[in-house]
């Protein structure tokens, strides 16, 4: 064993070999300078193939065993509407046309803040495929999906979307 290992920590202060100072910790890829983790996400839509209205589409997330809207943490550098969109077809394997930019939720997750951004998407193509990260998806009309979401701060987005959508194309044309 290295002597070094049982010295008193002032002397092994002194006599340790001269080493270069850590460097700073970095802020994690998806957190802002004050430490706020940043995540962006949609709320993705498709009009109904079974009746007249729309559908939204909510993901399940079996590490959390939590039903939300496609979202996840930006990368570092990424605009955060192509953000949303990569985690949408991550996460659903739908493309998506993007629409207006909906509220930002803001909430702490383990203890730190978290910032969410969220757009209007509209569904164009794709099929879901499970992963780890989501292994089950469900598009519900606008009252089942708000009442289907597991987080009660993400139920807003809901009608935020319906007030986006031109006339005609909500849930009661």
């Amino acid at each position: 064993m290295d002597p070094a290992e049982h010295q008193d920590p002032a002397t092994a202060a002194s006599t340790a070999p001269a080493s270069p100072a850590p460097a700073p910790a970095s802020p994690s890829a998806s957190a802002s300078a004050d430490g706020t983790v940043r995540a962006a996400g949609c709320v993705l839509w498709r009009r109904s193939p079974r009746s007249p209205g729309l559908e939204i589409c909510l993901v399940h997330r079996p590490k959390y065993d939590d039903w939300s809207h496609p979202k996840g943490k930006l990368e570092r550098g990424e605009d955060p509407l192509a953000g949303a969109l990569r985690e949408v077809a991550e996460e659903t394997g739908y493309a998506a046309a993007p629409g207006a930019e909906l509220p930002t939720v803001r909430y702490l997750s383990d203890g730190r803040p978290k910032e969410v951004r969220y757009w209007a998407a509209a569904a164009t193509t794709g099929a879901f495929a499970p992963s780890d990260e989501v292994d089950r998806i469900l598009w519900l009309a606008p009252d089942e999906a708000r009442a289907h979401l597991t987080r009660p701060l993400d139920r807003p987005l809901v009608d935020a979307l319906l007030a986006t959508l031109p006339p005609g194309t909500g849930p009661c044309p």
